[in-house]
């Protein structure tokens, strides 16, 4: 807990200039389920790290919430911000948020990141793209390549993650803004949504609602609340999303073309103050079911599946990161079934925002609370 409570302290120190150096804190070892394994510290010194992608040079991309991108080394250092990106509405939830490769990154150079843009109405969840200057810390030719429709004011629910499917379209993951929730219902909004574009922003012309009269033509899925965590399966190649509900009723849920999921009219949640129910029940005929929820919410962020080698008794698991209750969600699937779910790193006193499966087959992990990249290892 007094080395915890010594990275808190440096992730405050450092301003948005400072570079930290490399971390050096001894692994932790974890029990699990499947045996022991060691929780590393890889660098320190964020603020409120959201999203990792890794380069194929070995470097990590890392965003920060306030609006900053950095490089981290493959032993764990910090680069300067990078130059380039646009500005940000950082306020509450929002800020600069998720960012992946472009499928053909070795080629292109191009990255794709979403983030909360400033607007004279209030904000909205934006997705850009731009080609990647590592060696001169810069981002160059940015182009805003979807943007919500809807630009209330506020700070809340925003989304937003990013995710490639295996067709090459882009799917952007995308929340109701709390004060606006009927508009999740609402098929000429884009809150509430999930949508699906082409790496160039344009409507793939199989889109579900692309035909449809009044309804957007990016909208994938609807009736959502905060979607904060997506991956492909592996083996089918199908979306799974996860997304916060009030209090209770955040959802894992299949995203299946065209379907709708519920928010605000069918769900588990309650509201905040007077612990009503919200809606008109849990389940209805034309609404597609979670295929599992937690009550009481767990505030699930970032999401994957994993593939790799490292842990071979976790393949094929599902991992969840959770902020309200700090912790790693492992869930054990039996095709589209949860059979076991176990929960990690509860006494670590983690905000986890963000899972990933490195090229190593670890997991990487990202500690909002304490500004920090994480990494678990094989014992």
């Amino acid at each position: 807990m007094k080395r915890l409570a010594a990275h808190a302290l440096l992730a405050i120190v450092c301003s948005a200039g400072c570079v930290p150096q490399l971390a050096a804190a001894a692994g932790v070892q974890v029990q699990t389920e499947a045996g022991a394994v060691v929780l590393s510290e890889v660098a320190r010194g964020l603020e409120n790290p959201w999203s990792l992608a890794f380069l194929p040079d070995g470097r990590l991309l890392v965003t920060e919430r306030p609006g900053r991108m950095r490089l981290v080394s493959s032993s764990g250092e910090l680069s300067a911000p990078l130059a380039g990106l646009p500005a940000v509405h950082a306020s509450g939830q929002g800020g600069l948020l998720d960012v992946v490769l472009s499928p053909r990154f070795a080629t292109e150079r191009l990255i794709y990141f979403s983030f909360a843009q400033p607007t004279a109405g209030g904000a909205r969840t934006a997705v850009a793209r731009a080609r990647l200057d590592a060696d001169a810390l810069r981002l160059l030719d940015v182009r805003v390549i979807f943007a919500q429709k809807d630009d209330p004011p506020g700070g809340q629910h925003f989304g937003s993650r990013l995710v490639f499917a295996r067709d090459g379209t882009l799917f952007v993951t995308l929340g109701d803004r709390f004060n606006h929730r009927d508009r999740a219902q609402d098929l000429g909004s884009h809150l509430g949504k999930v949508v699906r574009i082409a790496p160039d922003g344009s409507v793939p012309a199989d889109n579900p609602f692309v035909a449809r009269a009044g309804a957007l033509p990016e909208t994938w899925t609807y009736g959502h609340r905060n979607v904060q965590g997506a991956a492909l399966h592996p083996v089918t190649g199908a979306l799974w999303a996860h997304e916060h509900g009030p209090q209770g009723g955040d959802e894992l849920n299949i995203l299946l073309p065209g379907r709708n999921y519920g928010w605000p009219q069918i769900t588990f949640g309650r509201e905040y103050v007077t612990g009503f129910r919200i809606g008109e029940g849990t389940e209805r005929a034309d609404v597609q079911p979670p295929i599992r929820q937690w009550t009481p919410s767990i505030a699930p962020s970032g999401m994957v599946f994993y593939t790799g080698d490292a842990f071979p008794r976790w393949k094929g698991n599902l991992f969840i990161g959770a902020l309200k209750h700090r912790m790693l969600v492992r869930l054990q699937l039996d095709g589209d079934r949860v059979v076991r779910e176990e929960r990690l790193l509860a006494d670590e006193g983690m905000r986890i925002r963000d899972v990933r499966q490195g090229p190593d087959g670890r997991l990487w992990l990202l500690d909002d609370s304490n500004g920090r990249i994480l990494r678990l290892d094989p014992r």
